[in-house]
């Protein structure tokens, strides 16, 4: 047993690295995936509806505890050969695919009407309606939310600790392991993540608070 000093300090800090690598893989996927799955969920096609809204539920009524173990343990019984960083990966993109999927689907549907029904009425097709009228009003509004939701991907890495990948709180375990001082050393945790997810907050309530004024001019 060791007292919690400098060198426990930096261990935790250094793997704050992956905590935001993990992060920035979670975002940039679940964006490519909840982009699709938005598009989807206001596509004219009934099939693509009922699929994007069968995988939100899906993703969104179970915990994504659950997910990072089906994926991580499950893999191998079907003859996969799946690391911890492949299986939170995977676990945090779908994951956020089903809900950055539904908030810009709320985004896109708050396009005023008038705007879809004018590019419907210079027969313009979907991919033309969405890609020109529709998409660039929606990214306005759609902004603040996704600034938001960052956070949540950022705290979301936390539960990647229980299949043994190293970030910010499963670094805080093994120091805990080996000082026993888990008051400071998770205090020490909890302080990296603020530090991380703070900032974050503030963009995002600033972004919200100049939406609502441009709206109101």
């Amino acid at each position: 047993m060791r007292t919690f000093g400098t060198p426990e300090f930096l261990f935790i800090l250094e793997a704050a690295r992956w905590t935001l690598a993990l992060s920035v893989i979670a975002f940039i996927g679940g964006a490519i995936g909840g982009l699709a799955v938005a598009l989807s969920r206001t596509s004219d096609v009934a099939l693509l509806r009922a699929m994007s809204a069968g995988f939100i539920q899906l993703f969104q009524g179970t915990p994504l505890l659950l997910q990072l173990f089906l994926i991580f343990f499950g893999a191998p019984v079907l003859g996969f050969d799946i690391n911890p960083w492949i299986a939170a990966g995977t676990a945090l993109v779908l994951n956020s695919s089903a809900f950055l999927g539904q908030i810009w689907r709320g985004c896109i549907e708050a396009v005023p009407r008038g705007q879809w029904e004018a590019a419907e009425a210079l027969s313009l097709s979907y991919r033309s309606r969405m890609r020109d009228v529709v998409l660039p009003q929606a990214l306005r509004i759609a902004v603040a939310p996704t600034v938001g939701y960052m956070v949540q991907i950022i705290k979301g890495t936390s539960l990647a600790a229980i299949i043994g990948f190293t970030e910010v709180t499963r670094a805080g375990q093994i120091i805990n392991n080996a000082t026993f001082q888990p008051l400071v050393v998770f205090s020490v945790v909890a302080a990296i993540y603020f530090v991380l997810c703070w900032p974050l907050s503030l963009l995002a309530a600033r972004m919200e608070r100049r939406h609502k004024a441009a709206v109101a001019r």
